[in-house]
């Protein structure tokens, strides 16, 4: 899978991709991951990406035709400067020469939540752009012409689209065959399977008089099994009924 990060912070991504897991499939080649930096496509020697909103107001809002000329050269793997000039393209310029744009995720508060299905569908494409906003917004016309989707990780607000981001490659990418090492592994854990995930004991068998449960060193796997499946039932209508409720959310909610 090859994921193209657009932001004004490419720096912001040094920690996050070049360690753990994810660098490890990428020295693999499972994984693609490249981080753009979104002045690179601007048209003035200031690099500005921003500007007063049109109706006044309170903030700065990205510009369009940065967003379009950087979602553009990304997209057909051209350098800054092909793209570069003194307007944005038409509006109906086509996206990508020969071939539709890839799945390119705008993280925003307004975007579709991210849930463990939503990254299963995210996971199965070959290529995701994803583009963090910052400032007050991002023009409009970017949601129209850049987006293919609108996503968002939880309903609160960040100062920037970059920690959005990060939590949309570990999610995805997680589930990308090979990137863990035990195949099982995701299907085991909360959400896979519409409930919580049952707790996890290891040594010591005893710690400040709290044991492990007799049934997890009794032997018998089928007991085993019943017993994570019912702790998982109990731990989901405790702390979270809403999942027992509803099958999974896919309508608009909150931010990213």
């Amino acid at each position: 899978m090859r994921i193209d990060v657009l932001t004004i912070f490419p720096d912001w991504f040094d920690g996050p991709l070049t360690t753990s897991l994810l660098a490890k499939a990428h020295a693999a080649g499972l994984l693609d991951l490249r981080v753009h930096d979104l002045r690179a496509f601007t048209t003035d020697r200031h690099r500005t990406v921003d500007a007063t909103p049109y109706g006044g107001g309170a903030g700065m809002v990205m510009r369009a035709d940065v967003w379009v000329n950087a979602a553009e050269a990304v997209w057909n793997d051209l350098p800054p400067a092909t793209t570069a000039g003194a307007h944005a393209p038409p509006a109906d310029a086509p996206f990508v020469a020969g071939g539709e744009r890839p799945r390119t995720l705008l993280l925003t508060p307004r975007g579709r939540p991210l849930t463990q299905a939503y990254a299963r569908e995210l996971a199965a494409e070959p290529r995701l752009v994803l583009c963090c906003g910052r400032y007050e917004g991002i023009d409009e016309r970017a949601h129209d012409l850049v987006a293919t989707d609108e996503v968002s990780i939880g309903d609160y607000v960040l100062f920037g689209g970059e920690v959005a981001a990060a939590v949309v490659i570990e999610t995805v990418t997680r589930l990308v065959p090979g990137v863990l090492g035990n195949h099982a592994s995701p299907e085991d854990e909360s959400f896979s399977s519409g409930l919580l995930e049952y707790p996890h004991y290891t040594r010591p068998a005893t710690l400040r008089g709290h044991g492990v449960p007799e049934v997890l060193t009794s032997g018998d796997h089928g007991a085993v099994a019943r017993w994570r499946t019912e702790r998982a039932e109990e731990l989901t209508r405790r702390r979270r009924p809403d999942l027992l409720a509803a099958p999974d959310d896919h309508g608009p909610r909150g931010n990213g």
